[in-house]
């Protein structure tokens, strides 16, 4: 979650010491990250287990990045957060889903009752939606495969012999494995997986239910952070991520985080100080110092202090990393093009809110202000019908922040007590669709902002009465905020678009996707690499691996 000022969000600020220029320039590195937030992190945590002398240099006051999702995959158990403070907790239900007609659809309680809400729609919707889902889980032990593994990418210039049998090994397992992968799920499972990754999510949804409600509230998972409309051929793979969430073990489980997402970055900060890690704050990187051979050898800060190291990772994203701080004369030609040419769209504003009271939603029917499980879900406003999120994406496609928005909505104080007085509460809003330079204002002028936020309040009002006037003060984050704040180029919280074109073999760009770049001895470990975002750590993760092969071979 993004924070808010303390005036209104009542919570906890994540920094370290400052002071950084005298501290990080006294010794050359094995390693400097170029960004502070969770992919950075745990690049830096891996590779300080393994021995690396890391320092961690963080423009921002603070670490985190954008700690945007709330998903722990499980392979960062070694890092051994829960130890250094990480709590999650689960939520009552998954997804809650109210209309203004007075109904709801409330998941994720148990399969029972999952199927007497859907029921209250269509009886052949409640029967579909299992084997949709048993149908969903299957294909993502392939996707998580694809996800968790090094991409199979083609060497670079010359390389040893020793190099090129490991790189032929290495590929050859991943491609063998692949076909494990393939062949357990059979030629019709094959077919059925790649209608999905190559259909709109609105085809794939209409071919399973009858229901628009439903059908509306799953297409919510396929539109988050972009500006792809739901009839996009490909937008279907993003229906995957509905059963990708994990806790504890839990499949299809996405859950808070005590504390606030900060809490996340608070652990991983833990545990990569206490592998060594140097972290520097406040300190902000102007350049990748970079070698007439074309080789990275450090960083160059923004008040003049050089900061040497034999290699450099950058959690930045694509765009700000080669086109803002490496120098065009050591790039290739196309590659800075391809760079270029990144979808870094994005239709997201985030809008955390405090308010003095619990919303109560009217079709629920509750006279009383106790959480309930709809209070602890995802709930999604505005989502009553497919005709609606396509309409809302086409006015911001026309320029115009939508009308009626379509928000995801979390209520985290629901369930966690330390992050909001007694009696108040914080509510985080993913609001869709606005577009980076609106048509008809500009989101530098604050009444224009104010119109915006308001539109949004109203139409939660419209669902839980009240709402409106319980507001004790909001903070708004819109594309060019997330950009200038955050350093996300265009506001895209995944460092990209995730469209089929854009992940894999051609995530940041066709060949190289394996975290290396034209500039030797410089990796990119945020989410515009493999696997890109909505997996926290992964990129983090497969950098760190990428990066100690190479260091055992040239440095050690």
């Amino acid at each position: 979650m993004l924070s808010l000022s303390s005036s209104v969000m009542w919570r906890r600020s994540l920094s370290t010491s400052a002071g950084a220029c005298a501290a990080v320039k006294q010794k050359k590195w094995d390693a400097v990250v170029v960004g502070g937030g969770h992919n950075g992190l745990i690049a830096a945590a891996y590779l300080a287990r393994a021995g690396l002398s890391v320092a961690v240099l963080e423009r921002r006051h603070l670490v985190g990045g954008a700690a945007v999702t709330e998903e722990l995959i499980p392979g960062f158990r070694e890092l051994e957060l829960k130890r250094h403070g990480l709590k999650l907790l689960k939520p009552m239900a998954s997804s809650f889903t109210p209309s203004i007609d007075g109904r709801y659809l409330l998941l994720g309680q148990s399969d029972e009752q999952d199927y007497s809400e859907i029921s209250k729609f269509s009886e052949r919707d409640a029967d579909a939606y299992f084997r949709y889902e048993a149908l969903l889980q299957k294909f993502s032990k392939f996707v998580d495969f694809v996800l968790d593994s090094p991409t199979p990418e083609t060497l670079h210039g010359s390389a040893s012999t020793v190099d090129w049998l490991r790189y032929k090994l290495q590929r050859s397992k991943f491609w063998a494995q692949c076909l494990g992968h393939t062949l357990s799920l059979g030629q019709k499972g094959m077919v059925d997986l790649m209608e999905l990754l190559l259909s709109p999510t609105s085809k794939v949804l209409d071919k399973w239910f009858q229901s628009d409600l439903l059908k509306a509230t799953l297409a919510g998972d396929a539109i988050i952070g972009s500006m792809m409309n739901i009839n996009t051929p490909g937008s279907g793979y993003v229906l995957l991520h509905h059963v990708m969430g994990e806790t504890d073990g839990d499949r299809n489980i996405w859950s808070h985080v005590e504390g606030g997402m900060g809490a996340i970055s608070l652990a991983l900060s833990k545990a990569a100080k206490e592998a060594g890690v140097h972290i520097e704050t406040d300190t902000e990187v102007l350049q990748v110092m970079v070698e007439d051979s074309g080789k990275a050898n450090g960083v160059l800060l923004a008040d003049g202090t050089e900061v040497h190291s034999s290699v450099v990772l950058s959690n930045a994203t694509p765009y700000k990393t080669f086109v803002e701080l490496v120098s065009r004369d050591f790039l290739p030609v196309d590659f800075l093009c391809a760079i270029k040419q990144i979808d870094y769209s994005s239709g997201t504003t985030k809008i955390n809110v405090a308010v003095d009271k619990l919303p109560q939603f009217h079709c629920c029917k509750l006279n009383h202000a106790e959480v309930g499980p709809q209070h602890t879900a995802t709930i999604h406003i505005g989502f009553e019908s497919m005709e609606g999120i396509i309409s809302a994406c086409q006015d911001a496609c026309n320029g115009l922040p939508s009308r009626r928005p379509v928000m995801e909505m979390t209520i985290p104080s629901s369930l966690d007590n330390t992050i909001s007085p007694p009696g108040k509460h914080v509510i985080s809003l993913f609001t869709q669709y606005t577009p980076y330079k609106p048509s008809n204002g500009s989101w530098d002028n604050p009444a224009y902002r104010e119109s915006f936020a308001q539109r949004c309040f109203n139409l939660i009002d419209e669902y839980a009465p009240g709402f409106c006037s319980s507001v004790i003060g909001y903070d708004m984050l819109t594309p060019p905020d997330l950009e200038r704040e955050i350093g996300l180029t265009g506001g895209n919280i995944f460092h990209g678009a995730m469209g089929l074109d854009s992940l894999f073999l051609m995530r940041p760009v066709k060949g190289w996707s394996n975290h290396k770049t034209p500039i030797k001895n410089l990796y990119l470990c945020g989410s515009g690499s493999h696997p890109g975002g909505g997996v926290m750590g992964a990129p983090g993760r497969n950098a760190a691996r990428v990066v100690l092969q190479d260091f055992k071979k040239h440095y050690q």
